[in-house]
This record gives structure tokens, sequence and C-alpha cells, in this order.
């Protein structure tokens, strides 16, 4: 069985591109102070916008500072807001949904009505409202995030609950004297978990667009934080004349939500029984 997963696993190369971007990220991001030639803020006036060559591999930018070590320093503000928001959205929906879908009644119907209110705005929208008025920053930026996707999971975890919960071994655990505590922790919720798994996977491409969207627009990761997307808003003046400003970090940018984005598709198809015969 172990040797038939592996098999799915290594035959999808899409897989194995998109994880060998996103190792090569968090390698970046854990290990930015060993990796980035130079400190991510060091202004250099004299060196502004100096073309690429042997000690700045990828120029500077207008303040002279290094765009590959901002580059190596904005993956790991990517890489710890992705993880921040999703694990908050997720815990907090998670936890809401498996109440909602178990309890039912009048509190699963407050519940979802307050998640059908979250998802009446996009995500990028109801994130950049929150942003704005927390004053923007990293923290500000993992919050809003985390409101913003708390609607996604909670309305699959309910989801999840609702069908698992009219199953007969949870009938049988039921008749058997088991506590509802012991139903949600031992029955429900670990078959709900592969599930949310894969979501958080194919969601954190999604996160690190959206979190670049805001510090592009200015209220997302505040100056002089590296981020790439101030990185690509303070290129986007100079695209005529030194357009590696912003296009370096702009295909990283793409890289990392296209990576997230096939690793999530390619763990789901590998786990849909549907698509293969199990």
């Amino acid at each position: 069985m172990k040797i038939a997963l592996i098999k799915r696993f290594t035959k999808h190369r899409s897989l194995i591109f998109g994880l060998s971007v996103l190792i090569v990220i968090a390698f970046m991001g854990i290990g930015a102070e060993f990796i980035a030639p130079y400190d991510p803020n060091l202004n250099d006036l004299s060196k502004s916008l100096q073309s690429p060559d042997k000690n700045h591999w990828l120029g500077t930018d207008i303040l002279g500072r290094d765009i590959l070590s901002r580059l190596i320093y904005g993956s790991r503000t990517a890489l710890f807001i992705a993880v921040a928001s999703a694990g908050t959205a997720a815990l907090s929906g998670m936890f809401l949904g498996l109440i909602a879908g178990y309890v039912g009644g009048w509190l699963s119907a407050i519940i979802m009505r307050v998640i059908d209110a979250l998802m009446c705005f996009p995500m990028l929208v109801l994130a950049l409202l929150i942003s704005v008025v927390l004053g923007g920053g990293i923290f500000s930026v993992v919050i809003a995030l985390g409101i913003s996707s708390v609607a996604i999971y909670a309305r699959l975890m309910n989801g999840l609950v609702l069908s698992i919960r009219e199953k007969d071994y949870i009938t049988a655990a039921r008749s058997m004297g088991a506590s509802n505590f012991r139903i949600l922790t031992k029955h429900i919720f670990p078959n709900t978990l592969p599930f949310m798994i894969i979501r958080i996977g194919g969601h954190l491409g999604s996160i690190i667009l959206a979190e670049s969207g805001l510090s592009f627009l200015g209220v997302g990761v505040k100056p002089p934080d590296a981020s790439w997307g101030t990185m690509i808003a303070d290129g986007y003046a100079h695209i005529a004349t030194n357009p590696i400003i912003a296009i370096t970090p702009g295909t990283t940018l793409m890289l990392a939500a296209f990576s997230c984005n096939t690793v999530g598709d390619v763990i789901r198809d590998i786990y849909d029984p549907r698509l293969h015969n199990v």
C-alpha cells in the first residue's frame, strides 16, 4: 500500500517541481541571515538603481538596497504570513464548523449565518478593509487574512461533519455510550483532517498572493520590512528603465503561488477515490 502511494506521488512531475520550489523558498526564509549577502535594509544611495554585477547579482533598488537580499528576506515574510494566517483561519474555522455541524440547532444557525456574511465579501476585499482598520504591519496582515479566510474552512468542516455524523460507526459509538467529546475527538475530527490539510495546502498560494497584493497597495507589510509586494510596488516606477526590480519578486511570487496550488491540486487528485481504484 505504501509503495503504491509513493508511486502515485513520484509519477507527478508537477508535484516534484512544486515541492522543490517550496523547499527552496522555505530554505531561504528560514536561513535568510546566513544566505543573504547584505542587510536587506542597508541604504547606499551611491549605488542607487545599480545594474546586476558580481557584488549585487540582481542589482539594487532606488535606495541602493541589494535586491537579492530583500528577495530572500521577502520569502521569510511570505512564509510566516502564509503559515500564520492559514493556521489561524484553519483552527478557527475548523472549530466553528465542527461545533455547528455536530451540535446543530440554533447554535449552528447563528454560526453559519455569520459565516455566510463573511463569504459575501471576497477574501482580498475583506482583508483590505480589516488591514486598513488595523493600520497595516505584519501582524495586522496575519489577522486580516486569517479572519477573511475563516469562512472557507468553517464551510468545509461543517459539510464534512454533517456527512460523517450520519455514518454507521458514529451510531454504533453512541449506542455503546460514547460521550459527545469522545465522538468528536476520536471519530469525527480525525476523519476530516486529511481533507482539511489538503485545503490548507491549496489555500497557501492564495494567501501569499493576497499578502503581496495588500503590500503592493501600501496597507500590508510596512517599510523597511522586505516583502515581495512592496518590492514590486517600488520597482513599478522604474519598470521601463530597470525592470529587474519588479520582475524578480514578481516571478518569485508567481512561482510560489503556482507551486502551492499545484501541490494542493495533485495531493487532492491522489487522494480522490473517484480518480483511481483504491
